[in-house]
């Protein structure tokens, strides 16, 4: 679905549930607001809804405020899209009578359909008090429960009651939104695009509660089908909805009006958890993500940054193969550039038989290995030295290895090697790494021999990145600088 020609917006290939990524102040709320303000321009437009991100008041009755919900209902909504409305959770309580009067119309009315005999194949609607116990599954520790025309807020289980100012704000909003949602749930037109505008629905909200309310939202969607636009900086609200077939996602900048969505695919399912729970944390400039190939590398870096106990500070995550890397670089400098400042990510390729210079994609920082391939850091000094081996012995059991093992399906390969004069910077030792790791005499995996190494290197001054079969040589210093602490 497109909305085009929305004065200056352009919105294309919606979804059910669509959600726009960006940092303050690149221009989320105002797209929303000028999108609920042309929505004469939106056809075949039945309820469009837009709620503010912030959210202000107390979860209290006012008979003034229902008053002005009933008398001046157009005004009631236009209030409700200033920022920073101060009275938004009083119009809540507000909007849960009338939650209530709707409820009950619907059911009014199916009944009389029933008495007709118009109809009769009708779902019977949902009952007031079943959408109470919707509102309930969203909260952990309390509960509401019906009193009169509002509600009443209890501990779960007991008796004991709650004043609306005494229950934490992230409780409260969750309240406040589930009541609004459920509210646009009950006004919409039928066969009519019906639009919920979400703005910022992550204030004040734990990335747990983000998570539960948007399974509150998916619930809505796949009962009803309407179209929620949600404009966010929260990464945990596109985590809740990486695995809904009909959500999809934009990152927006400043200054941009017209935005692509695009399907939560297997790369933003791959490295959404990289990102931590909530963008507002430090969390990523602490850990940045390190791309990586394969799962080779992937365990690789997992063991070092395990063994470095805290000094390496990496997410590493496997792309499924170098010709998938370069997407996946793509993809997280869209998601940094859209919610991070000053933040940066790396890549890690192996050298094969490229050039070992490769250049940034800033925020992106792109390194290669000096040396083949991940495989070929086995072969360097200090990891044969942590498994209590030398270079000049290996190469002997080698020789023997060879001597002994004329049959074996790798033989052509582990003389290869020794034909080519022991190139282990340089030979490809795909086929015979566990081979060689069978000859060394040690039963570890070769990534967590690697990675154990990786794991105890500093970095300083007085390194010699030309030394002949030093694991510095093998890395080089581009990665060294930026991976691995300095002493």
């Amino acid at each position: 679905m497109n909305l085009e020609n929305i004065g200056e917006i352009a919105l294309r290939n919606l979804g059910r549930i669509n959600i726009i990524i960006g940092k303050n102040g690149s221009g989320k709320s105002r797209l929303l607001r000028d999108l609920h303000n042309s929505r004469g321009a939106i056809q075949n437009l039945g309820v469009l809804t837009y709620i503010t991100p912030e959210r202000g008041g107390v979860l209290s009755y006012e008979a003034g405020v229902e008053n002005d919900l009933v008398r001046n209902p157009q005004n009631f909504k236009e209030q409700r899209i200033t920022n920073q409305f101060f009275r938004f959770k009083e119009q809540t309580v507000a909007q849960y009578r009338k939650l209530k009067d709707l409820v009950h119309a619907k059911m009014e009315k199916y009944f009389e359909q029933l008495k007709s005999g118009r109809d009769t194949a009708l779902d019977p609607p949902m009952t007031f008090q079943s959408y109470v116990v919707k509102l309930n599954s969203l909260l952990d520790e309390i509960e509401l429960r019906q009193a009169g025309a509002t509600f009443q807020i209890f501990k779960k289980g007991t008796d004991r009651e709650f004043r609306s100012s005494d229950i934490s704000s992230g409780e409260s909003e969750l309240i406040a939104l589930g009541i609004e949602c459920l509210v646009f749930e009950n006004e919409l037109a039928s066969d009519r695009l019906n639009i919920l505008l979400l703005d910022e629905p992550d204030v004040h909200l734990h990335p747990d509660l983000q998570v539960r309310l948007m399974g509150f939202v998916r619930d809505q969607v796949e009962r009803n089908d309407f179209c929620v636009i949600i404009a966010t900086h929260s990464i945990a609200i596109l985590g809740a909805l990486g695995d809904y077939a009909h959500a999809h996602i934009a990152f927006m900048r400043s200054g941009d009006r017209q935005l692509t969505f695009e399907e939560i695919g297997e790369v933003y399912k791959k490295i959404l958890p990289v990102f931590g729970a909530h963008p507002l944390s430090n969390l990523f400039n602490e850990a940045p993500v390190l791309l990586v190939e394969g799962e080779d590398d992937e365990r690789i870096w997992q063991q070092a940054v395990r063994t470095s106990s805290g000094k390496i500070r990496v997410y590493p995550c496997g792309c499924g193969g170098v010709d998938r890397i370069a997407f996946y670089e793509e993809e997280v400098a869209k998601i940094i550039r859209a919610v991070y400042d000053n933040a940066k990510a790396f890549s890690l390729r192996d050298r094969d038989d490229m050039p070992e210079q490769l250049t940034d994609l800033p925020p992106i920082i792109r390194m290669r290995l000096s040396c083949r391939s991940a495989e070929n850091l086995l072969l360097s000094n200090q990891v044969l030295s942590a498994l209590s081996m030398n270079w000049v012995t290996l190469r002997g059991n080698i020789e023997a290895w060879l001597g002994k093992n004329k049959d074996h399906p790798h033989h052509d390969t582990m003389n290869a090697f020794r034909e080519g004069g022991f190139d282990r910077k340089g030979f490809d030792l795909k086929e015979i790494r566990n081979d060689l790791m069978g000859i060394v005499g040690n039963n570890k995996p070769w990534e967590v021999a690697v990675g154990q190494t990786l794991g105890s290197l500093w970095g300083n001054d007085t390194i010699d990145f030309q030394e002949e079969g030093s694991i510095y040589n093998f890395l080089g210093e581009k990665i060294l600088a930026n991976i691995f602490p300095r002493a």
